[in-house]
């Protein structure tokens, strides 16, 4: 009566003071401890049930078992199994299908199997356990065949079968196929439940597909379905993810009217819902409203504190977090440190980080290294996150998933490619080299730090590739000249029945534009909305008029540029200013540095660029009306910087340093140096650093004079990165360099990725 009643406690007592208690005294008390799932405390009265020489029957068997299953206490289910041979009852279907559920969510496949096999009689029980089993296992495959022959048994599917299925597919990322299984059951007659629509709501939100939770949730209502606090949740941070504001306050609404605006899961999702929109006043009073406040509650605050740049505000609530039950967790240091680190406090977040296990008593992660590494890079100190990442090998920490991202963009430049290489044997030593996400930004680092052929053995050896994995490689062929590879590729994703998409298009004109294949170029910006529906963006539009700059169709570009639907930017006027410049076309290259005078009129260099076109023309710097580059001090840094790598050392050099080694053979300085077909006449000579002289030389000059001198004899290649476009005399020079010295130079300016062999620039000498 007690244990019926909930009264669990006087039922203890009650039970505590029989002198004897049978079969049924014992069932009662697990009954109740089960009804209230209470399983441990379910397994320690089986325990002393048998310690009293009382043997379950087949009806307590069912609910013991339940809780071997829930405890995962796989060893007290075959001591039980053990125990139904020995008193028959192994024939009974629910001892069985107890039995079979325990050795299905215990993850003991082939035990499941063999019970499943030998089972005389099988219900919607026994079929629904053994492809959860397979489901658990991620053979959804097998677990979809069991479903199509439990139809042909004769048992028919119900709502529990088909909603095992489905949240398997949406937990295996595999929603759209979730989707179908649900059409298909209500092609059955089957309606789906609360639990199918939020399996469903939630594996897109998890899979950041958040447009689609939203409209999944909405179709929910519009059936009649009442949502859960689970599904509610599930949206709500759907809306986060999106900075929704307005659909998050409609779910808001319904939370309360719904009467969940006091639970800790859904107040949570609030809580980071408009901490990620900004409203941090609205979040604030969400928080105050939670009656019980877990740890995550106080992370999601402290974590939109950090992202609105109010890192004091967010240290105080984590300060105050210590006077209640929920001291900080390992995720409370890292959200403070990461916050630390986007504000540019780096020190701060250098304190907490080594102050988390000492202060804080809380051990450090590879998510509180991954927040440093991340951290140091977004603040343009690459060095220091190769730092942080090499401190944490030495301390015994194993790199994840998100530290090999974050780290790797660190050295996407000419001279990281042998640290490319060290972080490439540290992912096949972690057994990463089969992600998805890592495949492909080894493609991009490999590709950007010089080594293309990298590239294409990745590429090559994917089991698996997204259309990140073949606009990678595509963008790579275009930054090193490949124009025709570039597009044969293309087609091999086109007949590998991927549609390209934003990235493709910006990387497929560009091809066409090194190739001056007008027309091809025209009609690939043509079919991104005719055909596939995407509005060209501004990379498109750069390209576009690269294309044209590069056939000299410079009449085609200006008009295209004046046909453009959106506001010039930039990187418009500067490809304009390019192509004008190659071609010599001194009005159109005047026009496009006085455009972009006007947007960025703080700019030292346009300065410099448009002087030297007025001087061109014939006007005078003191007639010049527009205001005039500050003038250099003795103690302002150069403005031209080189860096090349020699035996593990970066080098660098400035414009006009003397260099510590006598540079190689008088030609090096000599300025008259010419090469037949190595510039057109037309050319308007301008440079974005000032003229050389004989104390002033070009930082590139001198690296690759110190890399002549210095790399080994076995060394072909020789890397070097500049701030600032090269000039045409060291294009030359360094053209000389390669065929006279048979090396492979790459040379990475301000403007693009120049590979020098044999006399020849991948620039085809646009720049």
């Amino acid at each position: 009566m007690y244990s019926k009643c909930g009264s669990l406690q006087e039922a203890y007592e009650m039970f505590d003071k029989m002198r004897k208690r049978d079969l049924y005294a014992w069932s009662a008390m697990i009954g109740a401890c089960s009804r209230d799932c209470r399983w441990s405390e379910v397994m320690e009265l089986f325990y002393m049930m048998m310690g009293d020489g009382v043997v379950p029957d087949s009806f307590l068997f069912p609910k013991i078992l339940q809780a071997c299953a829930n405890c995962g206490d796989v060893e007290t289910g075959i001591l039980i199994h053990s125990i139904a041979i020995r008193c028959g009852m192994i024939s009974e279907i629910r001892v069985n299908n107890s039995l079979l559920a325990v050795y299905a969510k215990c993850g003991l496949l082939d035990c499941a199997k063999r019970i499943f096999e030998s089972m005389e009689m099988r219900d919607t029980v026994s079929w629904n356990s053994i492809i959860m089993a397979y489901c658990h296992k991620g053979d959804i495959v097998e677990a979809r065949r069991l479903l199509n022959l439990m139809r042909l048994e004769g048992v028919e599917p119900g709502l529990i079968t088909w909603n095992i299925l489905i949240a398997s597919y949406n937990q295996l990322g595999r929603c759209d196929e979730a989707l179908e299984v649900m059409k298909e059951m209500e092609g059955n007659g089957i309606m789906p439940d609360v639990f199918t629509w939020t399996c469903l709501i939630s594996g897109m939100s998890q899979h950041n597909r958040n447009s689609r939770a939203l409209e999944l949730f909405r179709e929910m209502i519009l059936n009649g379905v009442t949502p859960s606090e689970v599904t509610l949740t599930s949206t709500v941070s759907a809306c986060a993810s999106l900075k929704d504001l307005r659909k998050g306050r409609e779910l808001h609404s319904l939370v309360v009217k719904l009467g969940f605006d006091g639970g800790v899961i859904v107040g949570n999702a609030l809580v980071d819902l408009y901490s990620k929109c900004g409203k941090l006043e609205a979040a604030r009073l969400v928080f105050d409203m939670i009656p019980e406040k877990d740890v995550y509650s106080w992370n999601s605050l402290i974590g939109g504190y950090c992202q609105a740049g109010c890192c004091g505000k967010a240290y105080d609530l984590f300060m105050k977090m210590h006077e209640f039950e929920g001291s900080p967790n390992v995720i409370t240091w890292n959200v403070l440190i990461t916050g630390h680190m986007q504000n540019g406090d780096e020190d701060q977040a250098l304190d907490l980080f080594w102050r988390m296990e000492k202060d804080g008593n809380v051990e450090r992660d590879a998510a509180s290294w991954n927040a440093l590494i991340a951290g140091y890079f977004h603040n343009g100190q690459k060095d220091k996150a190769l730092g942080i990442f090499r401190k944490m090998q030495s301390f015994g920490f194993k790199p994840n998933t998100v530290t090999i991202l974050s780290i790797l963009p660190a050295c996407a430049n000419l001279i990281g490619a042998k640290k490319v290489k060290e972080i490439h044997c540290c992912v096949l030593r972690c057994n990463l080299e089969n992600e998805l996400s890592i495949a492909n930004s080894l493609i991009d680092t490999y590709s950007k730090s010089g080594g293309l052929q990298y590239s294409k053995t990745i590429f090559d050896g994917m089991s698996t590739k997204d259309i990140i994995s073949w606009n990678t490689l595509i963008a790579g062929y275009v930054l090193h000249g490949f124009s025709s590879e570039a597009t044969k590729l293309f087609h091999q994703m086109e007949e590998a029945g991927l549609k390209p998409n934003r990235g493709t298009f910006s990387s497929m004109i560009s091809s066409y534009g090194l190739a001056k294949m007008v027309e091809e170029g025209k009609r690939m910006f043509s079919s991104m909305y005719e055909e596939y529906r995407i509005v060209p963006g501004l990379e498109h539009y750069v390209a576009m008029v690269n294309l044209y700059g590069r056939s000299g169709k410079l009449e085609e570009a200006i008009d295209f540029i004046d046909n453009m639907t959106m506001e010039h930017d930039i990187s418009i006027w500067g490809a304009l200013l390019t192509a004008s410049r190659v071609h010599g076309n001194l009005n159109l290259a005047i026009h496009a540095g006085e455009q972009l005078l006007k947007l960025d009129p703080g700019n030292v260099v346009i300065h410099q660029l448009l002087l030297q076109l007025y001087v061109l023309r014939g006007i005078s710097e003191e007639s010049v009306t527009v205001m005039r580059p500050r003038k250099r001090n003795h103690h302002e840094e150069p403005l031209s910087w080189s860096w090349t790598e020699i035996s593990n050392v970066v080098h660098a050099f400035a414009s006009g340093q003397q260099s510590n080694s006598e540079v190689p053979d008088s030609w090096i300085k000599r300025k008259e140096v010419k090469m037949e077909g190595s510039s057109s006449c037309n050319r308007l000579c301008i440079k974005d650093e000032e003229n050389e002289d004989i104390t002033r030389v070009h930082s590139e000059k001198l690296a690759l004079s110190f890399a002549l001198i210095n790399s080994p004899q076995s060394s072909r290649v020789i890397r070097i990165v500049k701030n600032l476009r090269m000039c045409e005399d060291c294009h030359r020079i360094a053209k000389l360099v390669s065929q006279k010295y048979e090396r492979d130079i790459y040379i990475h300016d301000s403007k693009c990725l120049h590979h020098f062999k044999d006399g020849y620039c991948s620039c085809g000498n646009y720049w």
